[in-house]
């Protein structure tokens, strides 16, 4: 149902070239019932999924490391982070989007997938809805080396790490990534890995 305190609202796209960013403008009714018109930007570029696969096995975790450019434009010397696997979701539904996310970046997989949470991970400005998941992996589960899509120039290096080690890097600063920080916080609280 629509907010009735949003009215008169503007779309201006200011970029379609690889997502789209557009200027909206709108009015916005106060508390006081006073109207304000605002303007702000908005970053579409869909939704995605994430999973954080463990082994409860061995007490490790899954991750890649890869160059994210914004990371690098904003204080991040090298440019590469440590994170969750994750993609957009294009058509799919989030599990087959994530299903297929994992056995491309990881090598992984899955069958069975636990969703955990929803989140918008920068709402001030980006539209993107988040599905979070966590699976169990087992080396039978591993069908290829990963490593991402070459025809999407995707270069993503596959990391199995302790999860006492992926937590500690939390700490140091070695993991900057929010959706990773949320899901090893995640297999922490629930008392899944140690």
């Amino acid at each position: 149902m629509p907010n009735e305190r949003v009215k008169n609202l503007k779309k201006q796209v200011l970029s379609d070239n690889w997502y789209r960013l557009e200027k909206v403008t709108f009015d916005f009714q106060l508390d006081s019932g006073q109207w304000e018109t605002h303007t702000r930007e908005a970053y579409d570029r869909g939704n995605g999924a994430t999973i954080l696969l463990y082994n409860t096995q061995k007490n490790t975790v899954i991750l890649t490391r890869q160059f994210r450019l914004p990371t690098y434009l904003n204080g991040n010397s090298s440019g590469f982070l440590i994170e969750t696997c994750a993609g957009l979701l294009d058509k799919d539904n989030p599990e087959d989007c994530i299903i297929k996310e994992a056995e491309e970046e990881t090598g992984y997989l899955v069958h069975a997938l636990q969703k955990v949470f929803e989140a918008y991970m920068s709402p001030g400005s980006v539209t993107e809805l988040l599905y979070f998941f966590i699976a169990e992996y087992s080396e039978t589960m591993k069908k290829t080396a990963g490593g991402g899509l070459v025809e999407e120039l995707e270069n993503i290096e596959v990391l199995e790490l302790s999860f006492a080690t992926a937590y500690e890097r939390i700490q140091t600063g070695q993991i900057r990534d929010g959706k990773t920080i949320m899901l090893l916080q995640y297999l922490k609280i629930q008392n899944i890995l140690h």
